[in-house]
């Protein structure tokens, strides 16, 4: 054996002294006082001396060359790239290839989305013409009974085995149109909230009009089966839901769903609005009134939605704005500033004498000053006043900044028991078109905050004006809570219902609001895919530039083993997705509505944000007429500029397309089998058989997707006959080989299982539940569009990700290309999925020279061997992605992790580029440490008082609000004093993570680094026709202190500077404002403003209560 002085001095300079004496023993004799001699001075010689074995690059330049040929071989015989290649090359004579138009798709898409959302339109329309007519029909009874069916109790029974009052027998069958819940299309039921009484006359009557809008329900059903939910929230609480359901109360037993809480109600019931809410902090506010006052601003922030605006300020002896940040302006009222402000509410203390008077010169002069700059909604205008009195003289403050014209609305909200300045309180809702409530318990927040939505609808009551409005993306609660994940996220469309009647006119009274939603998803299948190409995709906007649908749109997030949504998902700005469009110019373009194309250099990711590619993107957009959304598409070059077609006989089509390795996307629409209830439990390939045999014939089927498929399957039928054949020679197949598989543009699917499922590995692999292996409706499968970065007949090998749960195995995967002229494009995609075992005994025989390898040409060490102590082999791929390892459990993992000297000497020398992605939707743990630490530790007497002043208050709030004339607000007291745990709770973020990427131009690369006290060598080269390089590395040299490992963490974006901060917050983006706006009317009658409403409470219990209070203070 031939070994360099450097590698022998590496060899003999180890820590252990008995291994070097081990060691250097096979040295000849006369060396042996040399050898002893430098054992005992090892110690301090190891500070000095850098020991250096050297690897030869030919070495492994040989061994990368073998083990390419052999998992090239490997892949191309088990998948049959070669003949599938062969066989779309066989076809190119009689296809023809036409070049995608972006502008007329966006264009044509568009266009059917109109149509189908008109669809929805018109349906909600004849539920509000039915509303109005059915209303003025009927007369107000006060002692009317009826007995209908409530949605809570239906199909319950009492001790006795009968039914409980308004429950009753009400026939469910699961339907596979409402994802397969328990419904009745025969009839709509009625959801009444807990808080209601169910029996009150108001609920009574309402419920018994709205009897009339059962008929109308199911005809517009049979007109457009496509309808999901039908509904009409009522002013008095109750919801009508066709089809009817079973609803099922939270874990306490309690239904806190309130229609008139839900953003559809809310935009229908009222125009935008600009609303600052002042609250009163002066001393007199403690104790339950802070308490009953936060809830009360919270319930009000509930009701705004992304068309309004709104800002909070606080008062006592000064003026303050709850967020210094949004000092002297209006912020758009979307679920992130909401969310923000009930943060800093709940932070309130109050403190010193309450002047209310310069709270409201300066609410009125930030009204005014948006409205003069055009700022803000350009709509109605209100200040909401939540306080415990009002002792001051402010009539002045009006007459200088509201009268005569009294274009600002002024609500009050008088705060607990105390009646002194009720009168007060009245007066400035009365005198500014307002309107007055007295809330005293907890109980009484939620009715009283929905009055101000009543005064603002009067405008649009008296004018009679129906306008239509469709809301921003939002998760279905019923639905979520049932896991109907595939109807997840809606959109609703929604009309207000009026009174008709003469003598109600001029008071503009609204009855309630009737909708519909529309499931996104149903939307989005309206752009296929197939016309899109692989990286392609289409998405939808709101008017404020919030995302409605997009395929990187992740409104949900694991919290232990829950899935929830995240409280910003229906606030993701178009910018936060397509962040690469810095200067928003897509962004803004489309929220103008306007039609247009622009293109973008993009880092877009793939399995799941581990793996970067670098795409031109050309975006296409244009606006969807009657509703405020925009749509855009995008076609990345090299990937969807074409499409080809071929043309075969159907009989032929269908002879290969009913084989068992074949299946179809079923998430994309080749025939519509949503129309018929009779089609809505075929899959997509059945369907596509029972239209080509005739045996379907009103099947509405996508004839391009068709022909395609048929083609398609044609071209590719002989695979079945070819893997067939493998799997049957038994005895030369090799271990390991799993499965063959193939895809197509046209969303078809072949695959065969080499192996039983009891030896096979990935067992999961290419089933229903591996989503990202198969075509879905937001993107193709992984394999494919990884096999599309690299040329067509080159295999591109990676491992699944670790929470896939696929297994130890490999994917591997090609292009295959069809080509006409001199246009090319992808046609599909090929490969087999084979045991990372495999392929670690391939490298393993290959990687170890044998002990008479003849050596006298090499320098270094030799025989080169991977097995060796003080060697490490690597095989990684073209994201750094460890496959082969001694170290078993490095597989899947980043190399930067196993090995940060090395990956950050690649990164230095240029052969893996590092690029950073950044992630808007991201949910980061709140910090702890921002805890007060004012008082660090607590005296065991100073924690018996506060113990039992905490259940002395608690107990206080239970008496005040479970008081026996509102048994049903419990569920307010259980929201509002849940106990908030603050470890462990994930909040909003942005993060910036890193990617990393092979530079191809850099095929071999070795370098020595230097680490203290000694240097490691390594190797890498690159294994030809692949996307892996092979690493070899010297073991012996432990660089983990200099060099720590490179992770791929994302890092949580800080804005340190508060001023920066600041910035980002008040930044108002470009926003198409709601085209109607209903502020004023001169026939509104005013004089309608409130009046006082309290609960009482017998006089023991009062006493007890205000004996609590005073303890507690």
């Amino acid at each position: 054996m031939q070994i360099t002085t450097a590698a022998w001095m590496s060899r003999c300079s180890l820590v252990n002294p008995g291994n070097a004496i081990k060691s250097c023993r096979s040295g000849p004799r006369r060396k042996r006082l040399m050898m002893l001699m430098w054992i005992m001075l090892s110690g301090s010689l190891c500070l000095m001396v850098d020991g250096q074995m050297k690897i030869p690059p030919e070495t492994v330049q040989q061994w990368a060359v073998t083990f390419g040929k052999e998992i090239a071989a490997l892949s191309n015989k088990y998948s049959g790239a070669k003949l599938l290649q062969k066989k779309y090359k066989d076809v190119e004579g009689v296809v023809k290839m036409e070049e995608v138009n972006g502008e007329e798709l966006v264009k044509k898409f568009a266009e059917e989305m109109e149509e189908m959302l008109g669809r929805k339109m018109k349906s909600v329309k004849r539920l509000a013409e039915a509303a109005e007519d059915a209303d003025l029909g009927h007369e107000y009874n006060e002692t009317l009974e009826f007995d209908y069916f409530n949605s809570l109790l239906i199909n319950t029974v009492d001790e006795e085995g009968n039914p409980v009052p308004l429950g009753g027998e009400f026939l469910l069958e699961e339907n596979e149109h409402f994802n397969k819940l328990p419904v009745s299309t025969q009839q709509s039921n009625i959801q009444v909230p807990t808080n209601v009484y169910n029996q009150d006359p108001d609920i009574v009557n309402g419920v018994y009009m709205s009897e009339a809008l059962n008929d109308v329900f199911i005809d517009n059903f049979q007109k457009d089966p496509t309808l999901t939910w039908q509904y009409f929230g009522s002013s008095t609480g109750f919801f009508r839901l066709y089809p009817g359901i079973q609803w099922i109360p939270d874990e306490n037993g309690v239904v806190t769903f309130d229609c008139r809480n839900r953003n559809w109600y809310i935009q229908a019931a009222t125009s935008p609005k600009d609303v600052i809410i002042v609250v009163d902090v002066s001393g007199s506010m403690k104790g339950l009134r802070l308490t009953i006052a936060k809830h009360t601003i919270n319930t009000i922030l509930d009701t705004l939605g992304e068309n309004d605006f709104v800002n909070i300020i606080a008062y006592s002896d000064y003026v303050r704005y709850v967020e210094p940040c949004f000092k002297g302006m209006l912020v758009q009222a979307d679920l992130d500033n909401r969310e923000h402000f009930k943060l800093l509410v709940d932070e309130l203390q109050v403190k010193g004498e309450g002047k209310v008077k310069k709270a409201m010169k300066e609410s009125f002069k930030v009204l005014n000053e948006a409205a003069a700059l055009g700022q803000g909604s350009l709509c109605n205008q209100a200040i909401m006043l939540i306080t415990d009195g009002a002792m001051e003289d402010f009539k002045d403050v009006f007459e200088e900044f509201n009268w005569p014209e009294r274009r600002v609305r002024v609500f009050t909200y008088l705060i607990g028991r105390e009646m002194t300045f009720a009168e007060n309180v009245k007066w400035i809702a009365c005198n500014n078109k307002g309107y007055y409530t007295h809330v005293s318990t907890l109980a009484d927040v939620q009715e009283n905050v929905m009055e101000y939505l009543h005064v603002l609808s009067r405008p649009m009551v008296i004018n009679h004006d129906h306008d239509i409005i469709w809301t921003e993306a939002y998760m279905d609660s019923v639905l979520f809570n049932t896991q109907a994940q595939s109807l997840l996220l809606m959109t609703s469309v929604a009309m207000p219902v009026f009174s008709k009647k003469e003598e109600t006119l001029s008071h503009g009274i609204l009855l309630g609001v009737v909708g519909t939603d529309v499931a996104l998803r149903e939307l989005m299948k309206l752009a296929p895919r197939y016309k899109l190409g692989i990286h392609g995709y289409a998405f939808l906007i709101t008017n404020n530039g919030y995302i409605l649908s997009h395929p990187e749109l992740r409104p949900l997030y694991r919290e232990g083993k829950k899935l929830k949504p995240k409280p910003n998902y229906n606030s993701v700005d178009l910018s936060e997705v397509e962040w690469e469009d810095t200067e928003e110019k897509l962004r803004t373009a489309m929220v103008k509505g306007e039609t247009g194309t622009l293109s973008l250099d993009v880092r877009s990711s793939v399995d799941k944000g581990r793996r970067v590619i670098f795409l031109k993107n050309d975006y296409f957009y244009t606006v969807i007429n009657e509703t405020p959304f925009s749509l855009g598409i995008v076609l990345s070059r090299g990937y969807g500029e074409y499409i080809f077609t071929g043309n075969v006989s159907v009989d032929e089509g269908l002879h290969d397309l009913i084989t068992p390795d074949l299946t179809l996307a079923d998430e994309w629409t080749y025939c519509e089998i949503d129309i018929d209830p009779a089609h809505r439990k075929l899959t997509q390939l059945q369907a596509v058989v029972k239209y080509l045999n005739g045996k379907e014939k009103d099947l509405r089927c996508d004839i391009k997707l068709l022909e395609q498929t048929l083609f398609d399957a044609v071209v590719t039928a002989p695979m079945e006959a070819y893997w067939t054949a493998l799997m049957l020679n038994s005895s030369g197949m090799d271990d390991g080989i799993e499965t063959a598989f193939l895809g197509t543009r046209s969303g078809l699917q072949r695959f065969l299982k080499y192996s039983g499922i009891e030896k096979r590995v990935g067992k999961s692999f290419l089933t229903s539940t591996d989503k990202e292996n198969m075509f879905t409706l937001d993107h193709f499968p992984v394999w494919y569009r990884r096999a599309a970065e690299y040329p067509a007949g080159q295999f591109l090998y990676y491992m699944p990700r670790q929470d896939t749960r696929a297994g130890r195995i490999v994917i591997s995967s090609t292009a295959v290309t069809v080509t006409v002229g001199k246009k090319t494009t992808i046609a599909g995609a090929v490969g087999v999925q084979m045991t990372l075992e495999l392929l670690e005994s391939r490298f393993r025989a290959i990687a170890a020279q044998p002990n008479d390898t003849d050596c006298s040409s090499i320098e270094g060490v030799c025989p080169l061997r991977c097995d060796s102590f003080d060697i490490e082999c690597y095989v990684i791929d073209n994201n750094g992605f460890v496959l082969i390892s001694k170290q078993r459990n490095d597989a899947g993992r980043f190399f930067g992790e196993t090995d940060g000297s090395v990956m950050t000497s690649l990164i230095q020398m240029g052969m893996f580029k590092r690029v950073s992605l950044f992630d808007y939707q991201a949910m980061c743990k709140i910090n702890t440490h921002s805890v007060s630490s004012a008082r660090p530790l607590l005296s065991s007497f100073y924690a018996l008082a506060s113990t039992f002043k905490w259940f002395i208050s608690n107990l206080l709030l239970f008496l005040l609000e479970f008081n026996f004339c509102s048994f049903w607000h419990t569920e307010h007291f259980a929201d509002a004093y849940a106990p908030k745990k603050k470890w462990n709770i994930l909040q909003p973020c942005d993060t910036e993570y890193p990617s990393f990427i092979y530079e191809p131009s850099v095929k071999e690369t070795n370098s020595i680094i230097k680490c203290g006290r000694c240097q490691k060598m390594f190797v890498v080269q690159q294994v030809p026709e692949s996307n892996l390089l092979m690493l070899v590395v010297q073991g012996d040299c432990d660089c983990s202190r200099q060099f720590p490992p490179i992770t791929l963490e994302p890092r949580e974006v800080k804005y340190i500077l508060w001023l920066l901060k600041c910035d980002r917050m008040r930044s108002q983006k470009i926003r198409r404002r709601p085209e109607s706006c209903h502020s004023y009317h001169p026939q509104e009658n005013a004089n309608d403003c409130g009046g006082a409403s309290f609960l009482r409470l017998s006089g023991p219990l009062l006493l007890l209560c205000l004996s609590c209070a005073a303890l507690v203070s």
